[in-house]
């Protein structure tokens, strides 16, 4: 999994944070919902944002929601839906 992917996937949620954080600032392990206080409609947001950002459709039936748990974690699983990503 390439940092590419991480990076991308945190700018991504500083726009949807809209708070003044910088992606930067988001460390690679934080807990989206427990440290950002992402909540739901953030986090619709947040997955269709990533929908764009990577050109692919998200699998919800398969997204768990430790998928979501930090930057690292979901890199994983967009890096699994488009390996060229990485």
């Amino acid at each position: 999994m390439g940092e590419a992917v991480e990076e991308r996937i945190k700018a991504v949620l500083a726009g949807v944070l809209a708070n003044g954080t910088e992606p930067a600032e988001i460390p690679h392990d934080a807990d989206l919902v427990d440290e950002y206080g992402v909540d739901s409609l953030q986090m619709i947001s947040f997955l269709l944002g990533i929908e764009d950002e990577f050109d692919v459709e998200l699998d919800y039936d398969n997204l768990e929601l430790d998928d979501l748990r930090s930057v690292r974690q979901f890199g994983r699983f967009v890096t699994g839906l488009v390996p060229a990503a990485s």
